[in-house]
């Protein structure tokens, strides 16, 4: 890094040095699923439950070997710390009813971790499955339909606190449902009252801590489920408030015209940590590829200046099949390490005393400011000390291997 660059930097009281510092000790956890279209291994069900993946590129990995081969090739290309984010359906080794499913299900995903130093979050998969009856799983009032999924759920959650235990690295169990009506519901009490008391069954299996926490993700609608959602946000919230869940927020999941950078601040006030998922919503919660927009970079700040990167679990969720898909999750983690970066680049203990002070035009100034100083070269020096292809190089690599790799899977 050029000593012109620290000395910019030093005039508004900032430490390049010490923001990648602490960029580097900040896990990612990056979606698998981004590179098969989430379609996992178990290849039975079609993608329902309101999941869509669209596009047809070419070479989609077919595969626990391919899949693996394409992830590890995504991930050295991305700076800093990494954990993996892993669906139930992705299981490595011969496919077992989901109710099924245990740690020994995945034990290649294990290999791999262990192998290269990442860590494990999981999610148990509540949709694409004849057992969500009417668009309905933990909230069906079906007591078959809810037993089934509340058995997956907890198995899910004791592979994630196995995956804790055994890479000594805390994982993130995050439960997302589907569950909805696609016109106005005659009785939304008896579904939400079905889902209660799905996840107080779920919640009394009393997970350890040191290895795991578990989220709860809400939605504001889906396909299918246009006009109510079972799990929304304000369900989730209270829920969370008088239960072990962590509120887990999804960029994606919320009505276009609402901030979703402004509810960090408050969920945090009120609990020890937090979950997160990065995407990009197009009108509705379309995962599309994240960018390095206004809305990522209030998110990030928001993260940042609430002292909050070590109370939150930070992960990815898109799947888009129209591009080259390893380049498709290249391109959005490294532009969520390019926000947090420019957070960290930021004297927000400034702007803070400015607000209080009630200098509201020294905040406006300081704020555009601060958008024309050399945050890239600190980006390229970052990449540079993470050993990571250069933001100039890294798409020429994702050329050559689409060549000599993933072409010739016809």
């Amino acid at each position: 890094m050029r000593k012109e660059v620290i000395e910019v930097y030093k005039r508004y009281g900032i430490d390049p040095k010490k923001a990648i510092e602490t960029l580097k000790s900040v896990p990612l956890s990056i979606q698998c699923w981004q590179l098969d279209d989430i379609d996992g291994f178990l290849k039975k069900e079609s993608l329902s439950g309101g999941i869509a993946s669209t596009g047809n590129y070419p070479f989609k990995a077919r595969g626990f070997d391919e899949l693996v081969k394409d992830y590890k090739f995504a991930l050295d290309l991305i700076p800093g710390k990494k954990k993996i984010n892993l669906h139930a359906i992705y299981e490595s080794d011969e496919p077992v009813d989901r109710s099924e499913i245990s740690y020994k299900n995945f034990a290649k995903w294990i290999d791999f971790a262990k192998n290269n130093g990442y860590g494990i979050d999981f999610n148990p998969t509540v949709f694409s499955s004849e057992m969500l009856v009417d668009g309905l799983s933990l909230s069906s009032p079906k007591k078959e339909v809810r037993d089934y999924w509340v058995k997956h759920c907890i198995n899910s959650i004791k592979i994630s606190e196995k995956f804790g235990e055994v890479l000594n690295e805390k994982s993130l169990c995050n439960i997302w449902i589907p569950d909805g009506e696609k016109e106005s519901p005659a009785d939304r009490l008896s579904l939400r009252k079905n889902l209660k008391d799905s996840l107080d069954r779920i919640f009394e299996y009393k997970f350890d801590k040191k290895y795991c926490d578990v989220s709860l993700e809400s939605k504001v609608f889906g396909i299918g489920v246009e006009s109510f959602t079972v799990g929304s946000s304000e369900f989730y919230q209270n829920y969370c408030a008088h239960s072990e869940a962590i509120n887990l927020v999804d960029m994606g999941h919320y009505h276009p015209t609402e901030n979703v950078a402004d509810k960090i601040s408050s969920i945090l006030l009120f609990n020890d940590k937090m979950a997160f998922h990065i995407s990009r919503p197009v009108r509705w919660d379309s995962d599309h590829v994240v960018k390095l927009n206004d809305e990522l970079q209030e998110v990030c700040d928001e993260l940042v200046k609430c002292d909050a990167l070590n109370r939150a679990y930070i992960g990815l969720d898109y799947f888009d099949g129209s591009i080259n898909r390893v380049a498709s999750l290249v391109i959005g983690a490294r532009n969520l390490v390019k926000a947090l970066l420019r957070s960290l680049l930021t004297p927000w203990e400034t702007l803070k005393e400015y607000q209080n002070e009630g200098k509201h035009t020294e905040v406006l100034l300081l704020q555009e400011e601060l958008k024309t100083l050399p945050w890239e070269e600190v980006y390229e020096e970052y990449l540079k000390e993470c050993n990571v292809e250069s933001e100039y190089t890294w798409f020429n690599k994702v050329k050559e291997y689409e060549k000599e790799v993933m072409s010739k899977r016809g």
